[in-house]
């Protein structure tokens, strides 16, 4: 009976230490996992003095931090902006994605030498002496060899899709959102952000879209539509006015869509 005893409280014992073992690699599997960032805590790092302060002074109607945490950035992912043109959106997600992340930023030659290279030269600027040192230039368009297809986790363009389908077509959209689709991961984003436009209107002459054109260029090329946010959303824009109209100008109402790929 006590040999019996003895070999219980033994078998016991091992039992409870397997737990334990297997506990602690639970937890360490989770804190080792990358972490989501809370708006507030985001909304703090983005606010530091060292990004420049046109930047953050757009930030009041861009809404960097509810935009990257609804798209799910997180530390230590690779990112890719595209068509970041000067680049407020590839130092927001630089942020975003932390010294352990990396960030492309993506831009074709003509976007770069438009209005005399202004892009050009203010994203040269704000990569200057590797001041985003998780930063890298993609100056073309994708496929690029730095840019391995399926390595991607999060991909974004903000207001640039309305330029492709305007001037190009759907089929143009598609091949676009296609180049995005084939770097990222399976179960990776894709952020859509865009002008809101009427059906029926002249949104060519206005720099705006519908958010089923955005929407049926996406299902062409593959992706799932997931969820919308109205973070950008604004109920005074009658969305017959130029983007660019000084009345509305960076309170445009926008559409936000998160596109996945599917696994």
């Amino acid at each position: 009976m006590i040999i019996r005893q003895i070999r219980w409280r033994s078998f016991s014992a091992v039992a409870t230490m397997t737990i334990l073992l297997a506990a602690c690699a639970m937890q360490s599997d989770k804190s080792s996992a990358p972490k989501a960032w809370k708006v507030d805590a985001l909304r703090t790092a983005l606010a530091a003095p060292a990004r420049p302060q046109a930047d953050r002074d757009r930030d009041a109607d861009r809404k960097p931090a509810e935009l990257m945490t609804f798209f799910g950035v997180k530390p230590g992912m690779t990112a890719i902006d595209m068509l970041g043109a000067g680049g407020y959106m590839t130092e927001v997600l630089s942020i975003a994605v932390g010294p352990t992340g990396k960030v492309y930023s993506q831009n074709p030659a003509a976007l770069l030498k438009m209005r005399g290279g202004v892009n050009d030269k203010a994203l040269s600027a704000r990569l200057a002496n590797a001041r985003l040192p998780n930063v890298t230039r993609v100056d073309d368009s994708l496929p690029q060899p730095q840019v391995a297809s399926g390595s991607v986790d999060v991909a974004i363009t903000a207001m640039n899709l309305h330029d492709i389908y305007n001037a190009y077509g759907a089929d143009a959209a598609a091949g676009f959102v296609k180049s995005v689709y084939d770097v990222l991961k399976p179960g990776g984003v894709f952020g859509v952000i865009d002008h809101v436009g009427l059906p029926g209107g002249d949104n060519a002459k206005l720099h705006r879209m519908t958010k089923q054109q955005a929407i049926d260029v996406a299902k062409a090329a593959g992706f799932v539509v997931e969820s919308e946010s109205n973070v950008l959303a604004h109920a005074s824009d009658d969305h017959t006015k130029l983007v660019f109209d000084p009345t509305v100008r960076g309170k445009t109402d926008q559409f936000v869509l998160l596109l996945r790929k599917p696994k």
